[in-house]
């Protein structure tokens, strides 16, 4: 039995790592979730407009890259890459489960979410994952990082959202997803 990282370590980095984010550091960010259920496609799989659920405020770290400027014959482009990082816990306190295509606003920008990185492990182990039921009680997922790029959005098509939450994402028994 590991003498560090049990519950009540893990519990302290919580609080800790929460009480950082929210009141101390203070950066928010508006998470537009991706609506795959209500947006429509064509014969090929297309769609002509993403649909995305209203904005979420959630608190995380941002890594900010710089700007990269480009030209060409229809004109000038700026590309730019950010990295946001949320607290595992908070993000499953909403029921958001990020992925990619999903947005994010920050600065008046909206960011296409590119990739999902879920490894910082405290203790080096996650009780989700674990083989022995020895080791199910240390350690945890603190962290999830996403990578994006900036992205020119014309126009959001928004689905409202009921109660702050997003919808679970069972499937019910007859094929569809999140019914109204």
């Amino acid at each position: 039995m590991a003498l560090f990282g049990g519950s009540r370590d893990i519990s302290l980095f919580h609080k800790l790592n929460k009480e950082l984010l929210n009141d101390i550091i203070q950066t928010e960010v508006g998470y537009y979730k991706f609506a795959l259920e209500r947006t429509t496609a064509n014969v090929y799989g297309e769609s002509m407009g993403k649909m995305f659920y209203e904005p979420v405020r959630i608190a995380c770290l941002i890594d900010r890259k710089d700007q990269a400027w480009s030209s060409n014959d229809f004109g000038s482009d700026v590309d730019q890459t950010v990295g946001y990082q949320f607290l595992k816990e908070e993000l499953r306190n909403l029921n958001l489960i990020p992925e990619v295509g999903d947005l994010l606003l920050f600065r008046n920008n909206f960011y296409e979410v590119d990739s999902k990185v879920e490894n910082q492990l405290f203790m080096g182990r996650d009780p989700d994952y674990a083989i022995s039921t020895g080791t199910v009680d240390f350690g945890d997922s603190f962290s999830i990082i996403l990578n994006t790029h900036l992205s020119l959005v014309e126009k959001l098509n928004l689905i409202p959202l009921r109660g702050g939450k997003y919808p679970a994402t069972n499937k019910v028994t007859d094929g569809t997803v999140n019914p109204l």
